[in-house]
């Protein structure tokens, strides 16, 4: 498998922890650059950003059409799933938290942060982790593979921080489908921390503001 691509943004020369974030579906790692200015994050904490590049794969519901996307899609609100590119996606993030310990950085100051089919991938990696992570931002987004999470759950992140976020006019992933997701986590133990926004499919800035409070209590 082709070692995936990234952009790296530091917010200072010494990075004592890491923040790997996935784009949604069609953009690329440019898409959040723009977010680590606006967290303002505290000269104190020096935190290493990695945005990767999804790679390029056709995708059904855009009819074929080639772009960026961590798996498949066959069809909006649910229904089968690419598992087969759910799972490399999910072994390329695992490469990328490998990276960050291969640097120095402990697995538990690393965030897994993503948006929409980003975020679909960091809650399947994080919650079958084999080491405990610093915290999840799962933002605008669902739990994919939902029914094997039981079996496959690994103990070592069932009490990892999860961060879920979602806007109350999403017309491409229902709201109705993210709380599902958050009440099934929650059912499972885990601690979810939720959010909704007056926003559609995006990011608004106080989400922003929010994640900036949920990553310094957990960093």
């Amino acid at each position: 498998m082709k070692p995936i691509e990234f952009i790296e943004v530091a917010t200072g020369p010494s990075p004592s922890a890491s923040v790997i974030w996935l784009h949604g579906l069609g953009a690329d790692g440019h898409d959040f650059e723009p977010v680590v200015p606006e967290l303002r994050l505290p000269p104190s904490l020096e935190v290493r950003f990695i945005f990767p590049h999804a790679p390029v794969r056709p995708v059904t519901l855009n009819a074929g059409m080639r772009m960026r996307a961590w798996y498949d899609i066959f069809q909006l609100g649910g229904g089968a799933e690419d598992e087969a590119g759910i799972r490399a996606s999910e072994a390329s993030v695992r490469e990328l938290v490998q990276q960050q310990v291969d640097l120095g950085i402990q697995a538990s100051r690393i965030v897994l942060a993503g948006f929409s089919q980003g975020g679909a991938i960091v809650l399947q990696t994080a919650l079958r982790h084999p080491a405990p992570l610093a915290g999840v931002l799962a933002l605008s987004t669902y739990l994919p593979l939902a029914s094997k999470l039981e079996a496959e759950r690994l103990q070592a992140n069932l009490g990892v921080p999860i961060f879920m976020a979602h806007g109350a006019y999403d017309d491409i992933i229902p709201l109705r489908r993210a709380e599902q997701s958050a009440a099934l986590l929650k059912g499972a133990g885990y601690d979810v921390e939720w959010h909704t926004y007056p926003m559609p499919h995006s990011v608004c800035a106080e989400e922003i503001a929010d994640i900036r409070e949920f990553l310094l209590g957990i960093l």
